[in-house]
């Protein structure tokens, strides 16, 4: 157990239900739905054909014009969530040292859309027509490089590519940077920009999403019997994380303490969960025994929850596996039922959700759960945000290729 202690100042975030955190905790506790039919291409032969798009998002709030075609959606996501993470923190970045203020962002599949646009160029109009920036809106590490650019951040500058696990690994990594002594300050999490026609194609060939398109309000509903595949989103969720004495230095508000990372692998399969829980469960035990923690002082633990058949039967599984009997009296809510499933920021946006739970005292709900599954039969609070007070929270993100990460964030008391 580390004796540096690294809290949570400041939260940025372009959700399916909001463009900032305001708007996207808000949202989660009134149950909204940002899931809709796909108005991005003409989804016509598609066995799915809805998503969480993101709505009303305006980059030239946080991307100067000149600089506007030269980035891949992804990766204004990232530049926007930053900008409001700093703001969030009251972080003046010009009294920070530059030396000691690092970025950790991932994706997990990086700027797709330029590559095929440009693919396509190349194919139809020749190679001087590919665009000469190309490859930097392409890299998945861009995103850490535009942040520390903005900033001034001169420490640690790095990303993180594992699937859906993507958040979760930045944000822990991150946390291990400030407790090993190389950083004061980092900013953390995940982007993703995939609503296009290949990757939906690409989900859609895997049976992995739902095709409840004629409700697509009700379409994510983990751990509800009737779930039938998950529903993509996108969107950015970063967090600034500070060493505690940086924090209290300035005076911080703080909204949350990061205390526990853990991560396995399944050694399973390319897609599927491993059917026992192993890798998930011994994710969260990493945590827990990273923090210090014992199983029981856990009192909400925001899922990875998918909607998929195998994923939250296994989950529950793992849960059960690292609890026993503490999991009948643990509250475990997953927000994906409102945002769909952002990927490579999944994990940014529910650490979020999940600090903010612990700030505020509330836990997100369980959207459509209308018709419990014997397989998954723990508290997922149902359907409507509840007002809990809760000292230790964990967040789950588990990826394809079998990759398992969880953090372990507790309540912040002065």
């Amino acid at each position: 157990m580390n004796t540096t202690r690294v809290v949570i100042t400041g939260v940025g975030a372009v959700t399916p239900i909001g463009n900032t955190a305001e708007e996207f905790w808000s949202a989660l506790l009134q149950g909204k739905s940002g899931i809709g039919p796909i108005t991005r291409f003409d989804t016509t032969g598609y066995p799915t054909r809805i998503a969480g798009e993101v709505r009303g998002f305006e980059p030239l709030q946080y991307v100067e014009k000149k600089d506007d075609r030269k980035l891949d959606l992804y990766l204004k996501y990232a530049l926007a969530c930053a900008v409001m993470a700093v703001e969030d923190a009251g972080l003046d970045v010009g009294r920070v040292d530059g030396t000691r203020f690092g970025v950790l962002v991932g994706s997990g599949i990086g700027g797709i859309t330029t590559l095929l646009e440009n693919h396509k160029i190349l194919l139809e109009k020749g190679i001087d027509r590919v665009s000469p920036f190309f490859i930097p809106m392409l890299i998945i590490n861009m995103a850490s490089g535009l942040i520390s650019m903005r900033f001034g951040a001169r420490g640690p500058n790095s990303s993180v590519v594992t699937a859906c696990a993507t958040g979760n690994h930045a944000i822990g990594d991150a946390m291990r940077i400030i407790q090993r002594g190389d950083a004061d300050v980092m900013i953390a999490g995940g982007a993703e920009a995939i609503i296009i026609p290949m990757t939906i194609a690409g989900f859609c060939q895997m049976k992995a999403m739902s095709t409840r398109n004629d409700e697509p309000t009700r379409a994510s509903r983990p751990f509800d019997s009737e779930r039938d595949g998950f529903v993509c989103g996108e969107g950015g969720g970063l967090v600034m994380l500070e060493s505690l004495e940086h924090a209290r230095r300035r005076d911080a508000r703080i909204y949350a303490e990061a205390v526990g990372y853990g991560m396995t692998g399944d050694a399973h399969h390319m897609t599927a969960p491993d059917p026992t829980g192993d890798g998930a469960a011994r994710a969260m035990q990493a945590a827990l025994r990273d923090a210090g923690l014992a199983p029981e002082s856990v009192g909400y633990i925001n899922a990875h929850g998918t909607s998929t058949p195998y994923n939250d039967k296994c989950e529950t599984i793992a849960i059960k596996r690292v609890f026993g009997e503490h999991a009948r009296r643990l509250a475990v809510s997953s927000t994906k039922s409102m945002t769909g499933h952002l990927l490579g920021a999944a994990g940014g946006i529910e650490a979020i959700a999940t600090a903010l739970a612990l700030h505020h005292g509330v836990l997100p709900p369980t959207m459509n759960y209308e018709k419990p599954d014997p397989d998954c039969d723990l508290d997922y609070v149902p359907n409507q945000a509840r007002t809990q007070a809760v000292e230790i929270a964990l967040s789950n993100a588990f990826g394809f290729g079998g990759t398992n990460a969880t953090l372990a964030f507790k309540r912040y008391r002065a």
